[in-house]
Parts: C-alpha cells; structure tokens; sequence
C-alpha cells in the first residue's frame, strides 16, 4: 500500500488567474486542490477598486467547474491615487480580503503601482485600523540595485520602516526568497507573516542560466543563491505558523516566456500540492505540512480552516510538457519530471 497524507484542504494564500480565456483554462487546476485563494489584483488594466474586484470575483466563480466548492478571496491593486474609503468599504463588505502592495515597476503589470509608499501613508493607516491585511511585493526597482539583491534592499528601505511606523498593521511577505527575508520575518512580531511558493523551496539561479537560459524557470522575485533555498525549505517545514502555502503561480503563454523578451512568471498550478510536499517529504517533515498547507494561512488571515480534507499519496505522477492555457499552450512547473506525490482525492 502507498503510503498516504490526509490533511484538511489547504488554500492559496498567493496566486495569479489572468482573464479571459486564459483565466477559464487555469482556474479548474487551483479549485480542485485548494478551497480558497488569495487572487492577485494586477490584471491589465489592474483591479484598483471594490467595484472592480466584485466584477472579477463574478467573472472567476463563472470558470470554477461544477459542482466545485472554491472561493476566489480578492484584493485591491494599490496605486498612488487609492481612496482609502473605498478600501474600507470593501473590506467591511466581504468583497475585499486584503490589499497589495506592489512597487512601480516591480513584475508583471506593476506599471501602476506605488511610487512611493508615503504616497499611500493614509492608506496603510486605515487598513492598519479596520484590520485590513496588506499583500506585499517586496522588492525595491531601483536600475543601480542588482536584481538579486532587490529583496533584501526592500526590507532595509521600506519594509522595516513601515512595520516601525505602523506596527499594528498585518503585513504578508509574499514569495520570500531571502536568508534576510527569512531573518526579518523570524524577527518580527506576530502582525508579520510570509508566504513561499513551490519554486523557491525546489530551485535556484542556477536553473535558470546553467546549461542555456531557461526561461520557464523565470519568476520575480528570482530564485537566488543555495544557501537562500536551504533557508526558506528550513523555515517552510520548520513549524513555524509565521509561514503558510502561496503558490504564486502565474499563467504565461509558452511563445511568450520563449520570446526575446521573456516574461517572469512560473505556472505551478497544476501540481502545486504534489510540489509542495515532496520538499516536505524530502525534509522528513510530513507531519508539519498541514500547518502549512492548511492551518497558519487562515490563522494570520482571520477566518475559518476548512471542514474538508484532502489525501495525498506518495505515488509517481508524470507532469506533461504543456498544458491548456486557454488562447495557447503553457509549460508548468515540473514539465516533464515524475513526482513522486500525487493528490488522490
């Protein structure tokens, strides 16, 4: 018999559906794993209010399959121009679930981000207020700092400023990749939290220059040295509730991420939990992945774990090489490898 993993059903605390016929293609793959999922708001144009995100949670609930039980938690693209009552009322509503962060310039469709997060002091007061948990990319744009030192510049300039300034305020650290963010999370109080995606506990920058550039293993922030790879799998399997499951996964059209100008962005969807818990398995920490996978995610956000469960079975999977991206093909996380978990129900 193979050996087994029934865990409560886990939620994406961090990832990314698109729109349109792409959207349609990719949502099935989140809902038949998870319950919930964080929706990223940076569509094009981006999902900068209430009303916006309401319409997109509509347009998201239309592509879950039938019979599915999946709830898309939305959150509001911050600009330098957000209304903080629009935000609030959102909030209040239960349209919005948090709001994000996202530097000018940082990833994909960030053109409209902050430019300055004084610029959107007021509106960090008022989600600090009402409770509201602010959603960040935490990478600073400057063209003098090297890409790969984008993340633990961040937490220098504005990240520890903020969370001195507004200590009350919930922040997640999305897709850390850091010793330093690592260092800074461990560190800080309990309003401070992180998430880590599948990719960043399996690679590092060597899988995407060694050999010839790889543009599937592409993503921002990019995976960094090995000693930040063992950093983030010890503090992903290391039971600590700080840290929970954000997968991250961005849909890139196959011609796209092959184009001469790449885009950041890998689509781990289609095997995110098999992903996850191979490291987990790997880390002979298996009794410590329903914490992270399930448990700390709703914990930090407020709101209820989930009645379901799920099993996972440590039997072989081939991952293919493509799969349907609605207008074109995509190649996922994993294309062509044989994991050794697969979700059997």
């Amino acid at each position: 018999m193979p050996q087994t993993l029934t865990i409560r059903r886990p939620d994406d605390w961090h990832l990314h559906f698109r729109d349109g016929a792409t959207m349609e293609a990719v949502v099935p793959h989140t809902a038949r794993q998870f319950a919930r999922a964080i929706v990223m708001p940076n569509l094009s144009p981006p999902v900068t209010t209430s009303a916006l995100a309401r319409e997109y949670r509509d347009r998201i609930n239309a592509a879950v399959p039938a019979g599915v039980d999946f709830t898309p938690l939305m959150t509001a693209y911050l600009t330098d121009e957000t209304v903080p009552a629009d935000l609030a009322t959102g909030y209040v509503e239960g349209v919005l679930t948090a709001a994000k962060l996202y530097p000018a310039g940082a990833t994909t469709n960030s053109a409209h981000g902050v430019t300055d997060v004084a610029n959107i002091e007021h509106v960090l007061e008022k989600m600090a207020e009402i409770g509201m948990p602010l959603c960040v990319h935490g990478e600073v744009t400057h063209a003098e700092i090297d890409i790969f030192d984008r993340e633990a510049v961040f937490i220098d300039r504005v990240l520890a400023p903020l969370v001195q300034r507004l200590p009350e305020l919930k922040v997640i650290f999305e897709h850390i990749t850091t010793r330093q963010a690592v260092e800074f999370v461990d560190g800080s109080g309990p309003n401070i939290a992180a998430t880590i995606t599948p990719q960043h506990l399996h690679i590092n920058r060597n899988a995407i220059l060694v050999g010839g550039i790889r543009p599937h293993m592409f993503c921002l922030p990019v995976a960094k040295r090995e000693e930040h790879r063992l950093a983030l799998r010890k503090a992903a399997t290391g039971g600590s509730a700080k840290y929970f499951l954000g997968t991250d996964s961005a849909p890139h059209h196959r011609h796209a991420k092959e184009s001469d100008c790449g885009c950041a962005g890998i689509f781990n969807a289609p095997f995110a939990l098999e992903s996850y818990v191979t490291v987990f398995d790997e880390e002979h920490a298996l009794d410590r992945f329903e914490a992270f996978a399930s448990l700390n995610g709703p914990a930090f956000y407020s709101l209820p774990v989930n009645e379901e469960t799920v099993t996972l079975e440590k039997v072989s999977v081939e991952v293919p090489d493509e799969v349907d991206g609605g207008e074109a093909r995509i190649v996922p996380f994993h294309a062509g490898e044989t994991l050794s978990w697969r979700l059997a129900s």
